[in-house]
Parts: structure tokens; C-alpha cells; sequence
């Protein structure tokens, strides 16, 4: 997709497109209350209209009357039917006249056109205009700021072909942002991170100053419900743009941490920025205006302390804000350059405008990728903190909390499944402790510890249930091979040769549950626990299997060899 957003702007933008452009002779005045088109011809003959040059984008003034433009083609290569395109788009309705008066006027939000450019308002100049005649055109008054213009008279299929790039172009960028917003919002909700919501917000809303500043809304989507609020929801969408771009900063770079004074000049911009949008959307003529006046201010105020506050979080440490800069610098360098072109800089770049929708879909990518980074990175720090929640720190293996909830899983997934329960706990352990210290008895846990998991298959959950207590869930395994497991088990602890004392070793008892049909957690391990005080009792360093009702017959619990001087 990179690629071609690349490819439609190289094509769009380069110069290649002079062949079939008429050269134009072009001269501007403001009207005045008793202007005839006739008249202002003549003195475009007599060399009375100030001139400028219709290929660079000129400041033409709309307020009062509005203005005149005069076009003269000096010489024509182009086929009888041409086209007379203005760009970008004016705010307000260009009227094309003769000497006789108007012919035909355009708007962005004239919805009668069959034939309309994008981006553009364009005059499909009848076949039998002749080439020698010069166009005259009205620039109405508007209420809105004037932006620079330039014009351009081409044969049709040159302009259909401009048109059809234009069109792809910004399809594509505004395609970019609003599937950006859209993906972002489903990580909101199962990431509870406002980070996405912000970004999500940001971006339609950039998305939507865009498609109203080139006209996308009108043409070609045609949403004429639009026409009456298109300054209004202009207005409101870039104030939103900033403020969600300074709440996602915020939340992004984790600005509280790396940046905590420019996190609070940042919150005062936006509760600003807030208060202009209120101002701005009452209505009210005194305040809209003073909405109007501290509107530029606090946009130019916001945007660099946004490149500031993103720069310092940076350099403290905040790998994120690097993202965020990368896609942030392009587009407030474009937009600040059109910014001067609209005071009358840069005259010779007409393609600045729809730069920045390019840099948009570059910020939306960019940032895109900053917030995966972010999510895989939240997601290996919640494994970590759940693995460390549940893993015991000095044995390495599950914990109480670990194992209980693995048990409830294994339960719950695999019902008619044989499973059963080793409930262990180590002979002689507070002796151990007393005898050789607690370091010894540290080392012991852990020499178990790796022996169990040595002896237990990986499918096997193993866990430390306390202190010196150890449980273990097999699966698949019915009452013989269970009791054979722990047989081993229970061989292999007593091999450690843990001395005690010098007539003592550390062994290891073992109860065996046997899952029952209606068997819960608590119910399972309360058995084993019963079959291992069992074992206790019954002399230790030995397995004992459970006693029940449900088992039928209860089978004689196998006791392991124990020498003569391990007992008490």
C-alpha cells in the first residue's frame, strides 16, 4: 500500500504534465459597485489590471465585492475542448463570465455539476470558444479566509487524468487514516488503554479536516447536508485534531513519567483549546470572534509544545516519543509550510496542501507501528508479572495461586478425563531447618523441587502448595499407574541423602487422590491431603491412596523400604 500511495504522489506531483497546458497571460483587480464585464476586459486591453502568474498560487483578495481575474491564452497546442481548473478549491463560488455576463458559476458545494473536478472547480469551456478570447472570472465575496489560487486551462483528457491521480491519491491517504482509527479502537476496548482511543480520535479527526478542506465531502461523496456547517465543522475538527494529539501524546510517551511539567502546560492547552471550541460553537457573534482571534494563537502555541514535549520525553528515556516524532515532524513541517503559502510564501509549490494529507497517512502508519510496539510490549510485561504472580520465587515452579487455578482449568476442560492428585509434603523438614539452618533447608526445597519436575511429565502440573508441601496433577493416569509414579517419586527424595541429623534423612509422604465424578478443587485436594496425613501416621517416607466410597474397595497402600535408622 506504501508503494502505491508513493507511486500516485510521484505521479501526481511531478512536472511532467506541461504538455497540454496552456500558457496563460493572467491579471487580477478588486470589483467595484459599478463594474461591467465588458469594462474590466478593456482594461485588461489597455494594461490596467495588476498581473501575477496564473501557474503559482497567488493571494486574491474576496472580501468586499470580490475580485476580477483575467486569463489571456497566448498560444493554444490544445484541442477544442478544453478545461479551466482553479486550485485548490476556493471557499467561496467563482462565476465565469463573458462580455455579454455570467455563464456559469462553480462552488465546492455546488452539487448540479455533472462534470466536477476534485480538489478543484473546473469550467468546461464550450467547443466554440474561441482561443483568442480571454476568460474573465468573479471571485465572490466570502466570509472565510481567501486562499492562494492558481489556474490552468488543458485539454480534457489531460485534466481527467490529473482529476483520476488526484482522486486515488487522496482516497488512498484518507483510506490509511481511517483504517488506522478503525483498528485502533477494537485494541482500545481489550487493551483498556486510552492511548488507542486518543489515537483513533486524532486521526478521523485529521481525516475530516482534510476531506473538508479539499472538498472530498462534497465531491465525490456528495454529502450536501454539509454545505451550510462546512466552516463550522472545519473549525471544530482542527481544534479536536490538537487537543486528541496532545491527549495521545500524553497517554503514548507517558508523559507523567518523563516529562511531568510539560505533561501539565500540555492539559492547560487542551482545557484552552476546549474553551475556543465552546466559544466557537455557541453561535454568538462576540464570542465566535473572539473564538476566531485566540484560535491561531493557541494552534501555533499547541503544535510547538506538542514537538517540544514529545522531544524532551525523548531524550529522558521515552523510546515512544521517537515514534511519535517521526510522524509528528513531517506533517507540522508541511503544515507550517502551508501555513506560509497562505500568507504568501512558497508561491511555487501548489502541491503543499495535499502533502500534508500524504503525511497524515505517513503519521498514521508511523504511530500505528509505535502502538504495536506498545502492545507487545504491555502484553510481555503482563505475562511476566502473571508468570511472576504465579511462579514460586526459590523453587522455580507454580505457587499455590499458580497451581490452584491450573487445577480449576484442568477440571473444567476435560471432565470425563482420568486425573489424579499427589498431595506431598517433606518428613522431618522443621527439624531440617532447626538442625542445618534455614539455607539448607532452601537448598533441600530446591534439590525436591528439580527432582519432581525431573521425574513428572511436562503435561503434568506441578506446584509448591506451601511451605514444605508439594502437589502435583496427573493426567490421564489411573489408580496403579499413579501409585507407581509416587513409588518413584518417593525413592528418588529419599536418595538425596538430605541429612537431618546424623541418624536422619529427609524423605518424602505422599497422598493420592483419585478424581470423582462432581469433584471440585477444594474437594480433590482435600482428599489428597487426608490420604498424605495417612501416610504420615502410618510412618512417612511412604505413599498412601485415598479411602472413599466412590473407589469401591479400597485398595492397601504400598509403603516404600525405609532403613531402620531413618525411623522415629
Amino acid at each position: 500500500m506504501v508503494r502505491g500511495v508513493l507511486t500516485l504522489v510521484i505521479a501526481w506531483a511531478c512536472p511532467r504534465v506541461q504538455a497540454g497546458t496552456a500558457p496563460l497571460e493572467s491579471a487580477w483587480r478588486e470589483v467595484r459597485q459599478d463594474d461591467t464585464p465588458q469594462a474590466v476586459l478593456d482594461e485588461q486591453a489597455q494594461g490596467l489590471l495588476s498581473r501575477f502568474n496564473a501557474n503559482r498560487l497567488n493571494n486574491i483578495p474576496n472580501q468586499g465585492l470580490g475580485s476580477w481575474v483575467v486569463l489571456q491564452r497566448r498560444s493554444s497546442p490544445l484541442e477544442p475542448d478544453s478545461v479551466l481548473s482553479v486550485y485548490p478549491a476556493p471557499p467561496g463560488k467563482i462565476t465565469l463570465y463573458d462580455s455579454r455576463g455570467p455563464l456559469q458559476s462553480i462552488a465546492l458545494d455546488d452539487f448540479s455539476l455533472v462534470d466536477h473536478g476534485h480538489g478543484r472547480l473546473a469550467f468546461h469551456l464550450p467547443l466554440d470558444w474561441p482561443v483568442t478570447q480571454p476568460l474573465l472570472l468573479k471571485l465572490e465575496p466570502s466570509s472565510s479566509l481567501a486562499v492562494p489560487l492558481g489556474f490552468r486551462i488543458e485539454d480534457r483528457l489531460r485534466f481527467w487524468q490529473r482529476d483520476m491521480l488526484w482522486l486515488a491519491y487522496v482516497s488512498a491517504c484518507l483510506a490509511v487514516m481511517l483504517a488506522m482509527a478503525l483498528m485502533a479502537l477494537p485494541f482500545a476496548l481489550m487493551l483498556r488503554d486510552l492511548a488507542f482511543t486518543w489515537y483513533a480520535g486524532y486521526l478521523a479527526c485529521y481525516a475530516w479536516l482534510q476531506a473538508l478542506r479539499t472538498g472530498y465531502v462534497f465531491h465525490p461523496l456528495e454529502w450536501w447536508w454539509l454545505a451550510d456547517m462546512k466552516f463550522t465543522s472545519g473549525s471544530i475538527a482542527l481544534i479536536l485534531t490538537v487537543v486528541c494529539a496532545a491527549l495521545f501524546l500524553i497517554k503514548f510517551c507517558k508523559l507523567q513519567r518523563y516529562s511531568p511539567r510539560l505533561h501539565r502546560g500540555l492539559l492547560t492547552l487542551c482545557a484552552a483549546m476546549i474553551l475556543v471550541l465552546v466559544l466557537r460553537a455557541s453561535q454568538i457573534a462576540p464570542l465566535v470572534q473572539m473564538a476566531q482571534v485566540l484560535l491561531n494563537p493557541l494552534l501555533v502555541l499547541s503544535s510547538l509544545l506538542i514537538l517540544l514535549t514529545s522531544l524532551a520525553a525523548g531524550l529522558r528515556g521515552s523510546r515512544y516519543a521517537w515514534y511519535f516524532l517521526a510522524g509528528w515532524t513531517p506533517l507540522l513541517l508541511l503544515t507550517a509550510l502551508s501555513s506560509a503559502q497562505v500568507n504568501g510564501a512558497l508561491s511555487g509549490l501548489p502541491w503543499l496542501g495535499d502533502a500534508c494529507l500524504g503525511a497524515g497517512a505517513f503519521e498514521a502508519l508511523v504511530l500505528s507501528v509505535g502502538l504495536a510496539d506498545r502492545a507487545l510490549t504491555a502484553r510481555r510485561d503482563r505475562d511476566m508479572v502473571r508468570r511472576l504472580a504465579n511462579t514460586d520465587a526459590l523453587t522455580n515452579i507454580l505457587n499455590r495461586r499458580g497451581w490452584t487455578e491450573g487445577l480449576r482449568q484442568a477440571l473444567q476442560a476435560q471432565p470425563s478425563r482420568p486425573q489424579t492428585l499427589l498431595f506431598m509434603d517433606l518428613d522431618y523438614f522443621k527439624m531440617l531447618n532447626d538442625c542445618r539452618g534455614h539455607n539448607a533447608g532452601d537448598r533441600a526445597l530446591v534439590a525436591v523441587a528439580d527432582i519432581l519436575r525431573t521425574e513428572l511429565r511436562p503435561a503434568d502440573l506441578l506446584g509448591r502448595y506451601g511451605g514444605e508441601e508439594f502437589v502435583a496433577l496427573l493426567d490421564g493416569l489411573e489408580a496403579q499407574h499413579a501409585l507407581q509414579v509416587a513409588t518413584r517419586l518417593c525413592r528418588r527424595v529419599h536418595r538425596l541423602e538430605v541429612p537431618i541429623r546424623d541418624d536422619l534423612r529427609l524423605s518424602i509422604s505422599i497422598g493420592i487422590a483419585l478424581r470423582l465424578p462432581g469433584d471440585t478443587v477444594e474437594s480433590l485436594i482435600e482428599r489428597a491431603d487426608q490420604a498424605m496425613y495417612a501416610a504420615k501416621l502410618a510412618g512417612r517416607n511412604r505413599v498412601a491412596l485415598e479411602t472413599s466410597p466412590g473407589l469401591g474397595e479400597s485398595p492397601s497402600r504400598p509403603v516404600i523400604p525405609i532403613s531402620e535408622s531413618n525411623r522415629l
